[in-house]
């Protein structure tokens, strides 16, 4: 069995509790030495209360309450940071809406033997989506298409949140640098990886 003891799956949350009663015990049932931290933006719905009664279960489930200038982008830096401040290798990023599968964490962290920043990528051979209309479906092609381009990134899928990275190379970057949000902020720091040297992989 893979030791995970020294990597951590980080999940930014927004009203996320129905979600993760079920992904939390199934991550932990694949992965038991596994580490995850909740960075949560002030949920309404007892996200917090949730992931704090659970942790008598989970003894590597971790919370980061968030009360001001929310939003995914400043989530997922507020969570490398304090990632960075233990004792982790690997970090995977991932959502609470099972539209990434955790099953794919274990290859993830595989192909971060090989590479800096592995993309769990929805336009490579075996990846996909479930219930995208059409439209929807050709607005992400097209724009993961553009900004590939434009930006010279070695990978389809930019947009992805579904993400592992070595915690080495993301502490490379200079964080309070990156202003973007939303999708922009996923596209800017796999460019500001691209730029520090780092090696792309997409599964």
């Amino acid at each position: 069995m893979n030791d995970y003891s020294r990597s951590i799956i980080l999940i930014p949350t927004l009203n996320e509790k129905e979600n993760l009663k079920e992904l939390i015990p199934k991550i932990f049932g694949l992965m038991p030495d596994i580490s995850v931290l909740i960075v949560d933006d002030n949920s309404s719905d007892g996200t917090q209360k949730l992931v704090g009664s659970m942790k008598a279960d989970f003894q590597n489930l971790f919370l980061l309450e968030r009360k001001n200038d929310l939003g995914y982008g400043r989530s997922s830096i507020d969570g490398f940071k304090w990632v960075f401040e233990k004792a982790y290798d690997h970090l995977v990023t991932m959502d609470a809406d099972f539209s990434h599968d955790f099953n794919v964490v274990p290859a993830l962290w595989e192909q971060l033997k090989s590479f800096d920043v592995v993309v769990g990528s929805r336009y490579v051979k075996g990846g996909g989506v479930i219930n995208w209309n059409l439209f929807r479906r050709v607005l992400s092609r097209f724009a993961n298409f553009y900004v590939k381009i434009i930006l010279s990134l070695p990978i389809v899928d930019v947009t992805t949140g579904f993400n592992a990275y070595r915690v080495d190379s993301l502490r490379k970057l200079n964080l309070s640098e990156i202003v973007s949000d939303g999708y922009a902020f996923l596209v800017e720091l796999k460019y500001r990886l691209l730029k520090a040297g780092c090696r792309f992989a997409e599964y």
